[in-house]
């Protein structure tokens, strides 16, 4: 195993012992950007977008790192792609990404695991990096893992 797998599976084990006895979304999202931001190297934002069913649109939620784009369209983009077709997006160079929203122009690869509890569209976990090619695939195997971990703390209403 990688150190990069081994920090990222000690990280989905501190995700679930962080949200232990704890369902809401603000607070359990605020806290998952942070530990996100504090284990993987190289990230210039991670964070969660928010859906938005009445506009059809993803608004910015509790996120660590530069300044964000706030609406994101369905389909828009990264996130708005994984929030329209419910698969996560692995993107090596975002700017060969058809329809890219530069929300940082210092983003060069980004990662975004769509977030759905019980049928129910809750948003997007969006992770960028300045460095080209810097998210693997294990890397969304694991973040899929952490992003089912963080949906079992979550209540939905």
């Amino acid at each position: 195993m990688t150190e990069t797998n081994t920090t990222v599976s000690m990280m989905n084990q501190q995700l679930d012992a962080l949200l232990y006895n704890e369902t809401n979304l603000i607070a359990n999202l605020s806290n998952a950007s942070a530990l996100l931001n504090q284990s993987m190297a190289d990230l210039n934002w991670a964070g969660f977008y928010l859906y938005q069913p009445k506009k059809d649109e993803l608004l910015l939620g509790p996120f660590q790192g530069n300044v964000a784009c706030m609406h994101i369209k369905n389909g828009a983009g990264v996130c708005g792609t994984a929030l329209k077709t419910q698969r996560s997006q692995l993107v090596e160079d975002v700017h060969q990404f058809p329809g890219h929203i530069a929300c940082d122009s210092a983003s060069n690869s980004e990662v975004v695991v769509p977030l759905t509890k019980d049928g129910v569209k809750i948003g997007v976990m969006d992770l960028d990096s300045p460095k080209i090619g810097r998210f693997t695939e294990n890397d969304r195997t694991e973040l899929e893992q952490f992003a089912a971990i963080l949906l079992k703390h979550i209540d939905i209403q």
